[in-house]
């Protein structure tokens, strides 16, 4: 009942700044962020803030979950290639909005928890560890990405892997801040679209810093 509490305050807060996908409120409402924080953090997961999750990684504000979320204007069934799975609350957020998650993540231990602790959730994902900066051609293309890290520049390799008409999302800029971006297709032309400055931990790669 706490942490029920506690949810139902983050939605009300999201509402206040602006969310208003009702699609989008009521899985973020479903899904138990307190679960994919380290032990002794459990109360602090539904405040609008960034948690560390170990290997220099966090657990983005929801407020952050929710606007990339949101931006993407996700279709049921639609397939969406995720770069960096983090603790898994991303992936599960994609899930419980019924796509077809496809998730990347570079740290082996991380990629590891957020796999059981996903499937131990009864999600539908396909998930593997390597370089998300190069996306997964084998599963491409796709409806849409998300970048969940900061990169320098787009990496080309993941706007080559989207559909025509879909859509990625990414924070460009420097390592202290970055501009969210959304990059979409539309008759063979990329239009691109500035939503708000935000930080996010460096989008480690090849093609990234």
């Amino acid at each position: 009942m706490v942490f029920e509490n506690l949810r139902n305050k983050m939605i009300g807060m999201l509402r206040e700044r602006g969310i208003s996908d009702p699609g989008l409120l009521a899985a973020m409402g479903r899904v138990e962020r307190h679960k994919f924080v380290p032990p002794g953090l459990e109360h602090q997961a539904y405040d609008d803030k960034a948690l560390p999750i170990g290997f220099g990684q966090t657990i983005s504000h929801p407020y952050t979950v929710a606007l990339m979320t949101e931006t993407l204007n996700l279709k049921k069934g639609e397939k969406v290639l995720e770069i960096g799975t983090g603790s898994g609350y991303q992936a599960a957020i994609l899930a419980e909005l019924g796509a077809q998650v496809f998730t990347i993540e570079k740290i082996t231990a991380l990629g590891q928890r957020a796999k059981l602790l996903l499937e131990g959730l009864g999600y539908s994902f396909v998930s593997r560890i390597g370089d998300g900066t190069l996306g997964w051609q084998t599963y491409a293309p796709y409806d849409a990405v998300i970048i969940t890290a900061g990169a320098p520049v787009l990496p080309e390799s993941l706007l080559s892997q989207v559909k025509s008409e879909g859509r990625l999302i990414i924070p460009i800029g420097s390592r202290s801040e970055q501009m969210l971006k959304l990059y979409q297709k539309r008759n063979n032309e990329i239009i691109i679209q500035d939503i708000e400055f935000l930080k996010f931990v460096p989008l480690t790669g090849k093609q990234g810093w």
